[in-house]
């Protein structure tokens, strides 16, 4: 799957990170030029840089990261033709549905290729991939990706409505995706194409509750055990440092602090009001006014007041209160404030292997073996 080179080749699928929200595959083709809000870049310049760098646009207005593809990365920068798989269904699905390295997987409606290009990877060479779509169009187009991957070896993508056709296979997969607008039709198809000497497992994946419904009752119906539905919602946490909270006591030894020096300004404020009006009224009337035309000693040169907080004492923090708050911090969770909502009810199941069958003769007889 796609480039294993260190540096970056002429033909290459990178995926070009720009910001968060803003991530773009992209096929390096000499003589082109990319072009964004970032800036102008050459597909030339690209061309022989490693993988993970970090390029300046030529004007100057920017840079981007140049990234190697990966099936999570590429579930987020895809061009999507359909509604399409996220991380946490396709981990969850994988997980349930026990894929691995060697597993042969069915799965009934392609559309964009998120999830075709994780199961790729967890099955690997030793593995399989049958994938099915409805949609012409749709179907080349993945097809085409496919082979720009470097996947055809290991996904045979085919284009068929298997509801009504049903699979081109019969008792070989180990497990069964369908991401169909009626998968209740294809519960009998998928059946036949699993295996029937070993636990077998299946998915269905619908924004509906009434889906659902009727997807379990064609389960029931074909035999299926186990039968469970999940909601997958995402809860991202923000996590930041920040400096440790003082302590109760603490607190309780400053707010007394504050109040001491609050009631000390109020008795000084009292006490100097009081001496004024007592001066006030030992003055006569010609001295007051002969006292008033005299500059005051305590004004300086433009006349004005000084502060009034220049004789006052100001509280200071404890040398080891500082120090605790400058030196020790604390990491803090909390939950984003926008949490991404319901995308779609996983509905699984499993198929127990069938007991095999004794002849008349006392021979073990396979009962999914076709007489030729």
């Amino acid at each position: 799957m796609w480039s294993t080179h260190r540096e970056v080749a002429a033909g290459d699928v990178v995926i070009i990170w720009q910001t968060r929200e803003l991530i773009q595959p992209l096929l390096i083709t000499p003589g082109k030029d990319f072009n964004s809000r970032f800036g102008h870049y050459r597909h030339s310049d690209l061309i022989g840089i490693p993988y993970g760098s970090k390029v300046a646009s030529r004007n100057g207005r920017g840079f981007i990261h140049i990234l190697r593809p990966t099936p999570e990365l590429w579930t987020m920068a895809l061009p999507h033709r359909t509604q399409i798989l996220y991380l946490a269904d396709i981990a969850f699905i994988t997980s349930w549905l026990d894929i691995r390295c060697g597993s042969r997987v069915i799965e009934a409606g392609t559309g964009s290729g998120s999830f075709s290009h994780s199961v790729a990877r967890t099955v690997g060479p030793r593995g399989h991939l049958y994938s099915y779509e409805f949609h012409e169009a749709r179907a080349e187009k993945a097809r085409e990706e496919f082979v720009r991957h470097g996947m055809q070896d290991i996904v045979t993508l085919t284009h068929r409505n298997v509801c009504k056709d049903g699979f081109t296979v019969e008792n070989m997969a180990d497990a069964v995706f369908l991401d169909l607008p009626a998968p209740w039709e294809a519960v009998g198809h998928a059946k036949k194409a699993l295996r029937k000497d070993r636990l077998t497992r299946i998915c269905c994946f619908s924004p509906c509750m009434e889906q659902v419904l009727r997807a379990v009752n064609a389960l029931n119906e074909a035999g299926f055990t186990d039968i469970c539905m999940y909601e997958t919602l995402l809860r991202p946490h923000e996590v930041q440092q920040l400096p440790t909270p003082l302590s109760l006591d603490n607190i309780v030894d400053k707010l007394k602090r504050l109040e001491k020096f609050r009631e000390e300004k109020r008795l000084r404020q009292i006490a100097n009001s009081k001496r004024k009006r007592e001066e006030d009224s030992d003055v006569s009337g010609p001295d007051k006014r002969a006292r008033t035309s005299e500059p005051d000693a305590t004004r300086d040169e433009c006349g004005a007041n000084p502060p009034l907080t220049g004789n006052l004492p100001i509280p200071q923090k404890a040398d080891d209160e500082v120090n605790e708050v400058a030196e020790t911090t604390v990491n803090w969770s909390k939950v984003c404030h926008e949490v991404r909502g319901h995308t779609s009810y996983l509905t699984f199941a499993r198929l127990v292997p069938y007991p095999a069958e004794t002849s008349p003769n006392g021979e073990t007889e396979d009962p999914t073996a076709t007489s030729e």
